[in-house]
């Protein structure tokens, strides 16, 4: 009955495999929107009753799209900055290299990105398992500057009154063991890198930057800067 079972489980595993290849396929042709149970069926040679007892519906199957997209990308970042720890990278390296991994993650995978950083979907409402796989990459930017926070220090301005309440509940929600004086910049600097990474794949910056490696190595280091990376360690929890 093992052998069964197991032979059943490896089956599964592959016709949902098989199902998502194929939606990948609908959502680089289609996008997102137009994504059809049917239509995936159709192309798989499958009755559409039996693609249903592995996603019910279209947003079952565009939820195990999203997660897999944030993991895939949320992997990148993680793979990235544990090399860059091993290798006793300096923060403002980490930082970059990380930022560089989930651009070319993104410039990889340009359908999938746009899934998961564009337009949201219509008639789309994304549960509580997507939140846990869109939080990896900002759970790897917030461990680098942690990590110079700690050890190094970070160089940088002084908060804005107006900004305390609300840097305050970015501190309890996402960092609680760093300042507001970190967090709200940290959260600018997240926001500014994807902006980045979109204007690129949704074709803002064509016939405006066109040494587009260059202008985003240049643009995070940027980035860098503006979290204090490279501050001097007197400037600590100043």
């Amino acid at each position: 009955m093992s052998a069964i079972r197991g032979a059943r489980e490896r089956a599964r595993i592959e016709v949902t495999a098989a199902i998502k290849g194929e939606a990948r396929k609908q959502l680089a042709a289609e996008g997102a929107a137009k994504l059809s149970l049917r239509a995936v069926a159709r192309e798989l040679g499958m009755a559409s009753s039996a693609l249903y007892r592995y996603f019910p519906s279209r947003d079952e199957l565009l939820t195990a799209l999203i997660v897999d997209a944030y993991d895939s990308v949320g992997e990148s970042a993680e793979a990235a900055h544990r090399a860059a720890r091993a290798d006793a990278a300096p923060h403002i390296t980490r930082w970059t290299v990380v930022a560089h991994a989930v651009r070319d993650w993104a410039l990889a995978h340009p359908h999938e990105y746009a899934l998961i950083y564009g337009s949201p979907v219509p008639g789309y409402s994304a549960p509580q398992a997507t939140i846990g796989p869109a939080s990896r990459v900002g759970l790897v930017l917030i461990a680098v500057v942690g990590e110079a926070y700690r050890t190094d220090g970070l160089a940088l301005p002084p908060l804005a009154d107006e900004l305390r309440a609300e840097a305050g509940r970015m501190v309890a929600e996402f960092a609680p063991d760093l300042p507001q004086e970190v967090v709200a910049p940290l959260i600018a600097a997240w926001s500014q890198l994807f902006g980045l990474i979109s204007f690129e794949i949704f074709g803002q910056f064509n016939r405006v930057v066109e040494a587009r490696e260059v202008f985003f190595r240049e643009a995070v280091t940027e980035l860098a800067r503006t979290l204090g990376l490279l501050g001097p360690r007197s400037s600590r929890r100043g």
